[in-house]
């Protein structure tokens, strides 16, 4: 059984509290139901949940007193799909055709109603207490045969209409952005971005893992001027023909692509607008969820050789239209079109077009309009977010190149779907791809902002960060408003070269542009990405709202427990309690190595090495039995447990492990590991040139103003008085760079 709250992540945005209160009714409901069916809950995702029953006919009584429940005060929006099938446990989460078919089958259901599968049909269409109506038949995505679904009609409970299932019907077969909520292997280039972006946030000796002043202390404020930004919303496909879909979709992305080379606007991203596709709301909400002062919308429509596209712009703050255009045009001028309707709007809006950004909107990616058939068609592929997308998109843009083989944005979203599928293998299996693909989109665009980001993205996977560092920079002038590439540099900013204030101004810039997310469970990690960049800069009090958000939107996100811990370390000091707190984490789930090494890790600073050792040691098994790279700069902390509980051995060769690691740091935090090194070596003098030294960077985290003094490692130098001036020294200048980074932040109106 699946669950879901329709339209959770708006009222979010609208009116936390209500959400909060709707997702609590939500699983009060659904854990009363579920236990007097004897029915067992698998997993919640933050507004919806999954569920498994004895038999079929348990289910759908549960299911029947659930939506009956829900129709009661404060109503409940529900919707719920049923399917019997295998479920299998994996790595991956919970996955199978069970959980696969009853999550496609609960997207086409509206609030009230209760869909089932013909297998649950067959099982309970005897039962008298149970009435049903049939709904048609349906091509699901991923299964193999159209299935007829049913749904539940007894009193009290919403029956879809015609036109709305026709509507989620098409949508379910060609929109781009929208998922599955299963936690199946469909999700791991998602999840494999997001745990990228949350993996290493801590450097040096003590990593932790995650990594002016906000007036309200219960609302996030998303600053930016409203006068110069915009949506583009789904343009509707007015096409009898829905294999259409794909082209209609690739004129919104080209004019949103367009409009995003401008700096003086700003653009949300495609995923935030998503949500309204074939979801009308009013203009006041989309207003005030994607904090914008226009929007664009219209339909479009292929026949033959002829696109008819309707625009219209319209002004958020008096609701009304002030520009709008039907154009009438053949296939062969499809370029001017986007770049003619681009060019209006900004001028509608009068923000300023330098000449260089005129020529960026100007240009035709290829004069072979198969090829950009089939670019589009693997573009639609792409926004599907999940291996099967990146691999048939790849796929459709090889067919691109072999019609135009001077087509540039082809070879360059090549090489990104490739560094995608690489992103998470330990030995890397496609860097000669990426790069030949990446030189091939430079040289024939060598400003494109896909062509660098591409090699960009080469440089990441084969650890080559300064020459990655320039690329990524170089896409970003190109395409100012682009949120995969304002990403990217967060993420390179946090994990390869840690820069807190790039870090904090990156994740400032995404949230601006991406924070409309799709779902619960992305938004979650979209706001912990901030909490995060906040509290390495030293903004404790924003970054505590901020991890309140994500919590608020995901209870169960264990990445915002435990650094909502850590954030609360920074305000009280009291690492016994900090402790306590990732134990209760730990307990939610004992095999996330992540937490398992943080609970060492407070133990190694509270000096209970027997403790440190039974969670390290745990750590160290996972890590050597997956053949882990993760987590280097923790080599040095196991090693003083290790050599505090007598392996003496084992202690040896992970120092050794840990100075061969630094040794070979490029980031900021060399220096500073080495003199940790120095220091439990007894070599003070070593130790403390190595640290002089590091007092000489900038942009360091605000862990190590938290923890420095409480390592172990340092023991033997931390009573020396030139010690003290140096972390004197650290301390005087972190703040000063807090300071610094809130007048420039300030100045570029992104707090």
């Amino acid at each position: 059984m699946f669950t879901d709250i329709e339209g959770y992540t708006a009222t979010m945005q609208q009116n936390e509290q209500h959400a909060i209160n709707l997702r609590k009714r939500h699983r009060e409901v659904v854990e009363l139901a579920t236990q007097k069916y004897q029915g067992k809950i698998l997993q919640y995702y933050g507004d919806g949940s999954l569920g498994t029953f004895r038999s079929a006919i348990d289910a759908v009584k549960c299911a029947i007193e659930m939506q009956l429940a829900f129709r009661q005060a404060p109503e409940v929006p529900v919707r719920i799909g049923l399917h019997t099938g295998d479920i299998v446990y994996s790595e991956e989460g919970i996955i199978g055709d069970g959980v696969n078919i009853s999550s496609r089958i609960e997207s086409l259901a509206v609030p009230g109603s209760v869909l089932i599968s013909e297998k649950v049909y067959d099982e309970i269409k005897n039962q008298p207490a149970i009435t049903t109506q049939s709904l048609g038949t349906f091509e699901l995505k991923n299964v193999g045969k159209p299935m007829e679904v049913w749904a539940i009609a007894n009193p009290g409970l919403q029956i879809p209409e015609e036109a709305t299932l026709v509507e989620r019907k098409e949508s379910k077969k060609t929109t781009i952005g929208q998922e599955n909520k299963s936690p199946s292997l469909s999700r791991i280039v998602k999840w494999a971005v997001l745990l990228l972006l949350l993996f290493a946030l801590g450097y040096a000796t003590w990593e932790i893992i995650l990594s002016n002043h906000l007036e309200n202390q219960q609302t996030a404020v998303l600053p930016g001027d409203q006068n110069k930004s915009i949506a583009v919303l789904p343009l509707i496909n007015d096409s009898n023909d829905s294999s259409n879909v794909y082209f209609v979709n690739g004129l919104m992305e080209s004019v949103l692509y367009n409009l995003q080379k401008i700096e003086d606007l700003r653009v949300v991203s495609r995923n935030s607008v998503e949500k309204y596709r074939n979801n009308p709301v009013s203009t006041a909400q989309i207003a005030s969820e994607l904090k914008v002062g226009y929007f664009v919308e219209g339909s479009g429509q292929k026949v033959g050789d002829e696109i008819m596209l309707n625009i219209q712009l319209i002004d958020v703050s008096g609701d009304r239209h002030i520009w709008s255009k039907q154009y009438v045009r053949q296939v062969d001028d499809i370029f001017s079109l986007q770049q003619e309707v681009a060019k209006s709007i900004a001028g509608e809006i009068e923000v300023l077009i330098t000449p260089e950004e005129v020529q960026q909107i100007n240009k035709v990616p290829t004069d072979n309009l198969i090829a950009y058939d089939h670019f589009l068609k693997g573009v639609e592929y792409y926004h599907m977010r999940n291996m099967e997308g990146l691999i048939k998109g790849i796929e459709w843009f090889e067919k691109a190149i072999q019609e135009d083989p001077e087509f540039s944005v082809a070879y360059a979203n090549i090489a990104i779907g490739y560094y995608y599928l690489d992103i998470y293998r330990s030995e890397k299996k496609y860097a000669e791809k990426i790069n030949h693909y990446a030189d091939k989109a430079l040289l024939y665009d060598d400003k494109s902002s896909f062509s660098l980001l591409a090699k960009g993205y080469y440089y990441l996977n084969s650890d080559q960060y300064s020459m990655a560092e320039s690329y990524l920079v170089k896409a970003l002038q190109f395409n100012p408003n682009s949120t995969e590439i304002i990403n990217a540099l967060s993420d390179f900013y946090a994990n390869y070269m840690p820069d807190t204030e790039k870090y904090l101004k990156y994740a400032l810039k995404g949230i601006r542009l991406d924070i409309a997310s799709s779902d619960s469970i992305t938004a979650s990690f979209t706001y912990l990405h901030v909490s995060n960049a906040l509290i390495q800069t030293g903004f404790v009090n924003e970054a505590l709202i901020y991890v309140d958000h994500s919590l608020a939107y995901n209870p169960e996100n264990l990445y915002s427990q435990y650094v909502k811990a850590y954030i609360e370390l920074a305000k009280n000091g009291d690492l016994e309690q900090t402790k306590n707190k990732l134990l209760v984490v730990y307990q939610k789930d004992p095999s996330r190595l992540d937490v398992i090494q943080e609970v060492g890790k407070l133990y190694y600073y509270l000096r209970d090495y027997d403790s440190a050792y039974y969670y390290y040691r745990k750590f160290l098994d996972i890590k050597n039995s997956l053949k882990l790279d993760v987590y280097p700069g923790e080599d040095g902390k196991i090693a003083v447990v290790m050599d505090k509980t007598g392996h003496k051995e084992e202690a040896r060769k992970l120092m050794a492990q840990y100075k061969y690691y630094a040794e070979r740091d490029n980031s900021i935090y060399r220096n500073l590991s080495l003199g940790c090194f120095y220091a439990y070596q007894g070599d003070k003098q070593k130790s403390l040139e190595r640290l002089r030294e590091f007092s000489g960077e900038d942009h360091f985290q605000y862990w190590l103003i938290l923890f420095l003094n409480d390592d172990p490692m340092i023991d033997k130098i931390k009573d020396m008085r030139e010690y003290d001036r140096i972390f004197n020294a650290l301390e005087k200048k972190f703040w000063q760079h807090n300071q610094n980074v809130a007048t420039t932040l300030k100045a570029e109106g992104l707090i």
